[in-house]
């Protein structure tokens, strides 16, 4: 049987204990061992392992020795409860030994968990699970988490009363994130509700996220909107320890400033861009605060300075673009 959509999503927390087994393929394997650990630990508890109800086997020892997957799924323990036979790293060359174990699998047997990540929708060991009548199949593709999974996977980690704004950083936090680095960032926010009713905020996301290469520039460009000129070397020194180049500050200064200049001369104001998170407000505030007159002349500023960066001037270029952005800071006062 196939599982899509929510329907998947569902059937990894909560798993048919009478099912025969399962298979999880997809290109990612960060995301198809997540999905792997969630629906093996729903099966047969945090205890599971310790209590030697779970038996690990390699697809390719599987492939030399097919009567091992029947073995694991016949054996009996000595603790009581559900019992898991788990295959990873499946390939087509397994479908005989699988096919045979699917068909002599019986109620009271382990069930069969297998993963994958170099099957496709065609191949033979999918088209078998689809096939057979308690056996499940669920493919996890590349696309970003649904809002479905996002909520599940906050549920988990016991955060159910969640703002708007707050969803949706999240959903844009899923997208940008490979799935273990975002699973460990909803973990941390958790964590940083622990004890604490109030609803998840758009704010609390940002303080935990992890930082980025753009979170870290947005603070030197956020200094120099806001006139700050002073605090502009420090961060800079931050920045070329980290071996930001200054061609790469200079493109995202321009960015930024268009940014603000597009928000002073659209009269329909910051509900015309899409702008998230807490940075919301900030850079709305910032747009007002320079002006359309001065926001050009920044403009101007930065052209130059990116002209100077692509010459063939002597000059040390990170020195060039801390000098630009301090005069910068300068023009906001």
């Amino acid at each position: 049987m196939k599982l899509t959509g929510a329907a998947a999503v569902a059937y990894f927390g909560k798993p048919d204990p009478t099912a025969a087994g399962l298979l999880i393929f997809g290109q990612d394997a960060m995301r198809v061992a997540l999905r792997r650990q969630e629906v093996i630990l729903a099966l047969i508890g945090p205890e599971g392992e310790g209590e030697m109800r779970l038996a690990r086997l390699q697809g390719a020892d599987v492939r030399k020795d097919p009567a091992a997957l029947m073995d694991a799924m016949k054996a009996q323990g000595f603790f009581p409860g559900p019992r898991v036979a788990f295959v990873e790293d499946a390939t087509d060359t397994l479908a005989s030994a699988v096919t045979e174990a699917l068909k002599d699998w019986r109620p009271g047997d382990a069930q069969i968990v297998i993963t994958s990540s170099s099957l496709t929708a065609k191949s033979t060991l999918v088209k078998l699970f689809e096939a057979h009548p308690t056996a499940r199949c669920i493919g996890i593709y590349d696309d970003p988490p649904s809002r479905e999974e996002i909520e599940a996977t906050l549920r988990k980690s016991g955060l159910t009363e969640i703002d708007r704004e707050a969803m949706t950083d999240l959903l844009s936090l899923a997208k940008e994130l490979d799935p273990g680095d975002f699973r460990q960032t909803v973990e941390k926010i958790a964590l940083y509700k622990w004890g604490d009713a109030t609803a998840l905020t758009s704010a609390d996301v940002a303080a935990m996220a992890p930082a980025t290469l753009e979170a870290e520039v947005d603070d030197v460009l956020d200094a120099v909107s806001e006139g700050r000129g002073a605090q502009v070397g420090q961060i800079m020194r931050r920045l070329e320890g980290q071996g930001v180049q200054p061609v790469t500050l200079c493109i995202f200064a321009m960015r930024h400033f268009r940014l603000l200049h597009a928000l002073a001369v659209d009269p329909r104001g910051p509900a015309s861009f899409r702008l998230r998170g807490p940075r919301k407000d900030r850079i709305a505030r910032q747009a007002s605060d320079w002006g359309v007159r001065r926001l050009e002349d920044a403009l101007g500023l930065i052209v130059e300075t990116d002209l100077t960066l692509r010459s063939s001037s002597k000059a040390p270029a990170m020195a060039v673009m801390e000098r630009a952005l301090i005069r910068l800071a300068m023009m906001k006062r």
